[in-house]
């Protein structure tokens, strides 16, 4: 796809086995530093009668370069936009986006209401924030923390001003940090390797001003525009990049949002816990299936029904706890 900018953005869409129906097409979106792999293992584990859309955000991936005035969340959310208007022309969308990914959605619901009024039938937000990015410690205490979070701050601005088109990473060292910063407990090889791969093929610019998008970020207020849309929102307990407070902070704006926690997990529940993230997103297919209207009434009832037989009080984000297990 190219965008209204001239950027090309590279997109992956998996139809249905057998032609099947799709009234609901799910939409993914990545993270910081990874592209549409990020994925791989949630939407193997769906079922393939879902119609899937996924694409690599601007400078990362296979998509072009983010310039200096387009390595933001504004611009990343009216891509979104245009991957919606061009790959889902018509019907209902769930939307699920991990970590600057669900940055991405709050945006596209702040710039783009209509769309989200019109066409979303529900939203994952998988490990991700709503704002005061730019107060993160990595879960080092007291002034080790501050000192992390100024070192992020100065690799940024290095990257920005980087002329080459490859990180200067070794897959080893990459491979190193990713094991440490966005995995929990006990993480497979094979995840931490393909954490080091999206990393190295990212463009160093454009994560560099992507970094500085990041720290910026706040669409608290934006979250109103899902306030009746059927919503879930994933957290790992280990979690260094997104903390568990974040992901608490956009379920509180989420009248009948559901809440789960991944103990053991880091940032990377794509992959750590992709069998319970599948199960959360499959949920809001299902219910984006039987609703007439997306953002309309029907989806409201279909909300409130989900939160009483959860037990949770009316207006509350229901909670649970994921139970540990090897996906």
């Amino acid at each position: 796809m190219t965008a209204s900018d001239g950027a090309r953005i590279a997109v992956e869409t998996s139809e249905p086995e057998g032609g099947g129906d799709h009234r609901v097409t799910l939409v993914l979106v990545h993270g910081w530093t990874q592209d549409r792999r990020t994925w791989d293992r949630v939407v193997g584990e769906l079922s393939p009668g879902v119609r899937t859309v996924r694409y690599d955000l601007r400078g990362h991936g296979d998509s072009d370069p983010a310039g200096p005035r387009s390595a933001t969340i504004d611009r990343l959310a009216d891509d979104l936009a245009e991957v919606i208007a061009t790959q889902v022309p018509s019907g209902p969308i769930v939307l699920a986006g991990h970590s600057m990914g669900g940055m991405t959605i709050m945006a596209l619901a702040d710039r783009h209401p209509d769309l989200v009024a019109r066409r979303v039938a529900g939203a994952a937000f998988v490990a991700t924030s709503s704002g005061n990015m730019d107060r993160l410690t990595l879960g080092f205490p007291g002034a080790l923390g501050r000192g992390a979070a100024r070192l992020e701050r100065r690799l940024a601005k290095l990257l920005v001003a980087y002329r080459r088109e490859r990180l200067p990473v070794a897959r080893p060292l990459a491979a190193l940090g990713g094991r440490f910063l966005v995995f929990g407990k006990r993480p497979r090889k094979d995840d931490v390797r393909s954490v080091a791969e999206q990393l190295r093929k990212a463009h160093p610019r454009s994560i560099g001003g992507f970094q500085n998008a990041i720290s910026l970020h706040n669409r608290v207020t934006a979250l109103a525009a899902l306030a009746t849309v059927p919503t879930v929102v994933l957290v790992g307990d280990r979690d260094r990049l997104t903390p568990v407070e974040h992901a608490e902070a956009i379920a509180e704006e989420l009248p009948h949002a559901r809440f789960v926690l991944f103990p053991g997990a880091g940032h990377m529940i794509t992959q750590e816990r992709w069998t319970g993230v599948a199960d959360a997103i499959a949920g809001l297919i299902a219910d984006a299936g039987t609703t007439a209207v997306p953002g309309g009434t029907a989806a409201d009832g279909a909300a409130t029904d989900r939160a009483a037989t959860g037990g949770a009080e009316a207006g509350s984000p229901r909670r649970s706890r994921a139970t540990p297990t090897s996906t």
